[in-house]
C-alpha cells in the first residue's frame, strides 16, 4: 500500500476514533478481545502512517467503530 494513502487511512481512523470519544488503549483492547493482537502502540502507529495496516485490521476498525468501508477508506 502507498505510504501517502496509508497515512490518509490512519487519519481517517484516528478522526474516527476519537469522534467517538475512544482513547487508543479502548480500540485496542476491542481489537484485542476480536482476536487481533494489536497494541496501542502499534494503532498508534498505523494512525501516523507508520505501520502497516492488513485488511483484517481494517475490517476489524470498521466493524468496532460501527461506520462503513467508505467512512474509513475516504482518503
Amino acid at each position: 500500500m502507498n505510504s501517502s494513502y496509508e497515512k490518509r487511512l490512519g487519519e481517517n481512523i484516528r478522526r474516527l476514533r476519537k469522534n467517538q470519544s475512544m482513547t487508543q488503549e479502548e480500540l485496542s483492547a476491542k481489537l484485542q478481545l476480536r482476536g487481533c493482537d494489536m497494541t496501542r502502540s502499534a494503532l498508534a502507529k498505523i494512525e501516523v502512517g507508520q505501520r502497516h495496516i492488513y485488511a483484517e485490521e481494517i475490517k476489524l476498525i470498521k466493524e468496532i467503530l460501527n461506520i462503513s468501508f467508505g467512512e474509513l477508506l475516504d482518503v
